[in-house]
């Protein structure tokens, strides 16, 4: 049998994943596997989601939906808009997609043809580059070095050297957890607007910022793209529900391709979703969780040796500087997964360049995880 290849294939795999599945091998084994590998929340998703879910299940009211998703899911997006950021949208102009994932594939197909240049920071999470690569699209990586987030002057930078078609950051940001301020936020919208550069902000960490308010990209230009996710705040990974709110002229666009990639999110998890936003209370409490394990990281692990290579200030990484231990993190994380048991992700994942020097620890976990897995790294190191 002949089975022909594309190079589009040839994509890194996403260390992240190779590392939980190997997690998972051992916990199948019997292996106490404590993982801060990967950014999934340990809570379950709110009760009133799972009520509404239920209830639908027992109706059999599942099926298609329109491509953009329920209008109802749709209406409450925009609602969120108003209540939480004191924005205006148009339900019309929100798409619903299953996860961030379709999204950030949407909005590529949208917006970019192949070899055209679209500008990431590296660190960086890691499906921005391997979709954009499967898509033929240029990917330019904007190494922060010092910096904690990427601003106008690296944009400016990178233009100059050969034109830029688009951009792409997150805030919070994930590996490293770090918010871009307010005023460089309308900076790098302005200076990307000024130079003719579609802007995509990744916001799907919002709501999980420790020490500042969430500012939208939006805020600062009209023709931002948004992208956005119930899988981190409101604990519904599994459910993979997301959505995009896009200028006017990227609507349809979006429509007709997500009708033939997806014919539509699934229905079961747009109900569900519809009560995500009603659950602020109880998903708060689960915040709470974070900051304090969010604490206890920021003492422990400089203690142990791994350095912070950027603020935490939001989602729930901690993004270490590794080179008192190791400088060669992806063979470091193995050997803490076999021998320690405690998973962390590599610097691979999030910059090609210099992850050997660094890796990511999810704090997304229950305390008494944290706590144990830190215990563990401590016994091991020693």
């Amino acid at each position: 049998m002949v089975v022909s290849l594309s190079r589009r294939g040839e994509v890194e795999p996403f260390h992240a994943m190779d590392i939980l599945a190997e997690a998972n091998r051992l916990k199948a084994a019997g292996v106490p596997v404590v993982s801060m590998a990967v950014g999934q929340p340990s809570d379950p998703a709110p009760a009133g989601v799972r009520e509404a879910a239920a209830l639908a299940l027992k109706h059999g009211r599942i099926g298609y939906t329109d491509a953009l998703g329920l209008a109802e899911l749709r209406k409450a997006i925009a609602a969120h808009y108003g209540e939480h950021y004191g924005i205006d949208v148009a339900p019309s102009r929100i798409a619903v997609t299953t996860g961030s994932s379709a999204a950030f594939n949407l909005a590529f197909l949208a917006m970019f043809d192949p070899g055209d240049r679209v500008a990431i920071a590296a660190p960086g999470y890691p499906a921005y580059r391997n979709i954009m690569a499967a898509l033929g699209i240029e990917i330019v990586e904007i190494e922060l070095g010092s910096d904690a987030y990427l601003h106008a002057d690296h944009l400016m930078s990178a233009h100059r050297e050969k034109p830029l078609k688009g951009v792409l950051f997150a805030s919070p940001a994930n590996p490293t957890g770090a918010v871009i301020p307010a005023d460089e936020l309308a900076a790098l919208v302005k200076t990307a607007e000024e130079l003719g550069i579609a802007v995509i902000s990744d916001e799907i960490y919002h709501r999980l910022a420790y020490a500042a308010p969430d500012v939208s990209a939006m805020t600062y230009g009209a023709g931002v793209t948004v992208i956005n996710s119930f899988s981190k705040y409101y604990c519904m990974t599994g459910w993979r529900i997301g959505w995009m709110v896009l200028p006017e002229e990227l609507v349809r666009p979006v429509e007709r391709i997500a009708q033939s990639l997806y014919i539509s999110p699934p229905e079961l998890s747009q109900i569900a979703a519809t009560e995500a936003f009603k659950a602020t209370d109880e998903l708060e409490a689960v915040k709470a969780r974070y900051a304090w394990n969010r604490d206890l990281l920021m003492k422990r692990l400089p203690e142990l040796g791994f350095a912070l290579a950027a603020p935490m200030d939001g989602a729930f990484y901690a993004f270490c500087d590794v080179t008192r231990h190791t400088n060669d993190s992806m063979a470091f994380a193995r050997k803490m997964l076999a021998e320690a048991h405690v998973a962390a992700t590599p610097g691979r994942d999030f910059d090609p360049l210099q992850g050997h020097r660094t890796m990511r620890f999810s704090y997304a976990g229950s305390h008494d995880d944290m706590v144990e897995a830190l215990a563990r790294i401590e016994r091991w190191l020693k």
